[in-house]
């Protein structure tokens, strides 16, 4: 992944309601959303919205498609994916198998993702 890429992925992804409209659409899955209940749900007028999934698209992070009167939003998992890939492959010096191992110190399981780690805004509900 080229680090342009990179820096526009983060870059778009800097601003909370682009990070929110991601977020939405990660959760929505591929089916991905109509533009107008990405607006209703998030609360954000038309131009806006428009704006921020422009924004979002432009960096690669969500795709568009004409369904009837409707354009459905989703995310790019794939690019999701590279961008993960991207900021995590020297973790443990870019030796992965150390990642569990004693030999990294300091390092241990934190570069490897947690599986069921309970996702933040429903922690204060456990």
């Amino acid at each position: 992944m080229k680090k342009s890429t990179v820096t526009a992925a983060l870059g778009a992804l800097a601003q909370g309601t682009r990070l929110d409209i991601f977020r939405l659409l990660v959760q929505r899955g591929p089916a991905g959303l109509p533009a107008g209940e990405i607006g209703t749900r998030l609360g954000q007028p038309s131009p806006t919205l428009s704006f921020h999934l422009n924004q979002l698209r432009f960096a690669g992070l969500v795709s568009s498609r004409r369904a009837s009167r409707s354009i459905i939003y989703s995310a790019n998992f794939k690019a999701m994916s590279d961008l993960l890939a991207y900021l995590t492959e020297n973790c443990c010096g870019g030796r992965p198998e150390l990642c569990s191992s004693a030999d990294a110190p300091g390092c241990g399981s934190e570069c490897a993702p947690q599986p069921g780690v309970t996702p933040r805004k429903n922690r204060k509900a456990q």
